[in-house]
Order: structure tokens, then sequence, then C-alpha cells
């Protein structure tokens, strides 16, 4: 082919069509580190959740995209995670708003360690990182060399309250055992401590205390196993709502008269409140966390500082409640 008056090979030019070619294919699918980010408009806010496929964190996601639109202010990309142990899957969504060029990033992690090294990668990328629900480990943020605010709840605060309530339907003596969540995850540890001093007040008897992960199906074999193991028990203290309807399942399967005390007060949980089958759950206000995380987030975003920690409430459900 010809350029003006001198000839180019045409072995040349088709070398710099397939360069050309390649190069744009690396524009629409690389890392996104190199596209401009526009200027102006409204800012982005990443919220990167637990699993999906627990009621609380659809809660919390319906209740942030509704803060969102009544803010009017921002893009909120909101995202979950297949089961409460997929600590990759979370990486990964970080890493997605890192690359998105998001301006601030709102957090629940599945595990207090291990998110804190991507999440410091985003700050080094310029996003402003905002903690909720389950609170990051000190130690981990003190060795990255970073502080990150908290929104959430005290957790051994309600799991106490929960579990007084249980130790005041058993009285003392009465065996118990206890589900915890994730063995890395704060809250999981917290509520642990909540109920342990609950036991201890009421004189409850703990008898064993094991992981389910969260998990309804995992908390079904853990209690079935633990009943059969333990057959006084007499009450169960789970760490959230969705392990207690797996122990629930549990407990009918081995036609046992066993009580429980829970935490998170989603919908599913509600008749067996009501029935008495659970004699407390507790209220975090999973909508009103993501609101709050929002909101710091768009502080962060202006340039005002963010409160160290941004306590949220928790209130102990009964029957009387629910009416």
């Amino acid at each position: 082919m010809k350029h003006g008056n001198h000839k180019v090979p045409a072995g040349i030019g088709a070398l710099a069509l397939l360069l050309g070619a390649s190069l744009t294919a690396c524009g629409q699918e690389g890392d996104g580190a190199s596209a401009a980010k526009p200027k102006g408009g409204e800012p982005t806010v990443c919220l990167v959740m637990k699993s999906l496929g627990n009621e609380y964190f659809q809660v919390m996601q319906k209740g942030a995209e509704q803060h969102a639109e009544e803010r009017g202010d921002l893009k909120l990309q909101s995202s979950g995670i297949q089961n409460e142990t997929d600590i990759d899957g979370q990486v990964a969504a970080i890493n997605r708003c890192v690359t998105e060029q998001a301006d601030a990033l709102v957090v629940a992690p599945a595990d207090s360690r291990a998110l804190v090294a991507p999440l410091q990668r985003a700050r080094k990328a310029g996003l402003k990182v905002i903690n909720i629900d389950v609170k990051l480990d000190d130690a981990a943020l003190k060795s990255a060399g970073l502080t990150v605010p908290f929104v959430g709840p005290d957790n051994e605060a309600g799991a106490r309250m929960s579990g007084e309530v249980l130790a005041k339907a058993l009285g003392k003596g009465a065996e118990v055992v206890i589900l915890e969540g994730n063995p890395g995850a704060a809250n999981a540890q917290q509520r642990k401590a909540g109920f342990e001093a609950a036991a201890a007040a009421g004189g409850l008897e703990v008898v064993d205390s094991k992981t389910a992960h969260w998990e309804t199906d995992e908390a079904y074999n853990v209690v079935a196993n633990l009943l059969t193991t333990h057959p006084g028990v007499k009450g169960v203290l789970a760490s959230n709502d969705s392990m207690a309807l797996g122990a629930l399942k549990a407990i009918a399967a081995k036609k046992a008269s066993v009580k429980v005390a829970s935490f998170d007060n989603i919908e599913a949980i509600r008749p067996y409140v009501k029935s008495g089958a659970v004699v407390a759950t507790v209220d975090q206000f999973a909508a009103k966390q993501a609101a709050d995380g929002i909101d710091q987030a768009m502080k962060a975003i202006k340039g005002e500082a963010p409160s160290g920690w941004v306590k949220t409430d928790v209130k102990v459900v009964t029957a009387a409640d629910l009416g």
C-alpha cells in the first residue's frame, strides 16, 4: 500500500494492523487500570457483602439500594458471594472495584484477617474503605498500617442479651451447646463470647461449641451429631438465624425438647420465635448498617474524617415483640 509518496512494505502494514487490533482488544479486556476515569459526575461506591444466600444480606442489599436511590448523589455497585466461606469470591469482588476505579468500598468481610491485604491494595489504589457488619482484625490492620472505620453493632452484647433469654427459659444447670460462625470472623468470636457470658451468668452448662460456618445445612449436621453425643442438651445458642434454622430441623428430626436462642431476626426465623421454639433472636438492622456505611463512605470521598466506630443498634426480639 502507499502512504504519501512512499511505499510501505505489505508485511509491515499487516503487522501494524495486527498490533493495533491487539492493543484495542487489551483496552477492552484488560484490568482497566490504564483507562482514564471520567471527571465529574456521581462517585461510585462498591458494596461487597457476604453470602446473598443468607436472607440477612439480601435485606442489607435491598436497604443499600434504597438508600442510594434516596440520596441520589452516588452510583452503587453491590455484590455478594456464593457462600459464607467464599473468601476468594470477596477478594475478586474487591479487585473488580479497584479495576473499575470506584471511589469507595464498603465491605462486610467474610474473614477479619484474610480481607486486610486486598483492602490495603484498594486503599493504595485510592479507594476510601469502610468496614461494616464484621470488624476487621485490629492486629492485622496494624500490621498492614491501615486504619479503617467500622460501622456495626456490639456483637458480644447482642449475643449476651439473646443468651440471657435462653438462660431464663431453661434455668440453672441446663446443658447447652453453641453454634459458632466462621472461625476467622470477628463477629463469630464476639457472639461466642457473648453467649458464654450469658451462660455463665445464668448458670447454664456449655457442654460443647462447634462451628457451622453460618450455614443452615452444616448446622443441621452439626446439631444432629451434638444431640447424639450430648443427649441431655436442652438449649442451642446459634450465632445466626441461618444456623438456627438448621438446628431446628435437627431438633425436630430427633424429636428432642430443645430451645434455641439466635441472632439476626431474619423473616424466616420469626414463625419459630412466635411459636417459642426460638426464645430470642437479635435484630442488628442490616439495611441501616449498609446505609450508615454508605454515608461514611461519601463523607470520606468529600474529605471528611470518618468516625472510628459508628456503633449501630442491636435489639433482642422475642415472641412478645412479634405479637
